[in-house]
């Protein structure tokens, strides 16, 4: 469904994965990677925005490079210019924006539930509704004071990585009156809604965390 673009990025180029539904634009989500890079599944997954009614983009965050095996990801994680992407997922804000003529929304897994915080915090209005899969990145800084956008977090329970983020986002959400909601799933591990790996796939969580994100940009977009 989806197709590989460029778009303009600080002065610079990125690329993507574009997705558009088949009646008219859509209101437009940005779709972040997990540490694997931009792999078939998360195109799968703008695929499936793309059948929703959403414009989706997925930026290339590691411009080409994919890992193989769970060491290259961390070292892919760890090696990420935060500098450098937050100026691609505000080029893929502005592309996206343009397309549809609406803010949009963020939605990111694993690192990029992390950066989909971020590039709320650091994109203002521009972003309409942020959904966070149990996000998180050891390198990444919030502009928390730029926020504009309500927040979605769907956490795992058994997932300590992950959920050592979750007092932190609830006080500094808290302490600025920006709506947030939260959700943990029973008996879920970190990448429950990842199908490609049956070992912490959990087809209910999945579902019903689908089913929520959807609504959400509905709600909000």
């Amino acid at each position: 469904m989806g197709t590989l673009v460029t778009f303009a990025a600080n002065g610079g180029t990125a690329s993507g994965h574009l997705a558009r539904p088949a009646m008219g634009p859509g209101r437009g989500v940005i779709v972040l990677q997990e540490f694997w890079g931009l792999n078939d599944q998360i195109k799968r997954v703008a695929d499936r925005f793309a059948a929703e009614g959403f414009t989706a983009l997925a930026p290339d965050l590691y411009h080409g490079r994919l890992a193989g095996n769970r060491d290259e990801a961390a070292k892919l994680l760890m090696a990420l210019d935060i500098a450098q992407a937050e100026k691609d997922l505000r080029g893929a804000v502005d592309h996206l924006r343009g397309l549809t003529g609406h803010p949009v929304g963020t939605v990111g897994f694993c690192m990029g539930g992390a950066l989909s915080l971020f590039a709320a915090c650091a994109n203002g209005a521009n972003v309409a509704a942020a959904v966070v899969f149990y996000g998180g990145h050891p390198k990444v800084e919030y502009d928390w004071d730029g926020l504009r956008a309500p927040v979605l977090g769907h956490w795992a329970e058994h997932d300590d990585f992950a959920n050592a983020n979750v007092p932190r986002f609830e006080k500094e959400l808290g302490a600025r009156g920006r709506p947030y909601e939260f959700h943990t799933y029973p008996g879920t591990k970190h990448a429950f809604f990842n199908e490609s790996r049956p070992e912490v796939y959990d087809r209910a969580a999945a579902a019903r965390s689908w089913e929520r994100t959807t609504a959400f940009f509905r709600k909000h977009l």
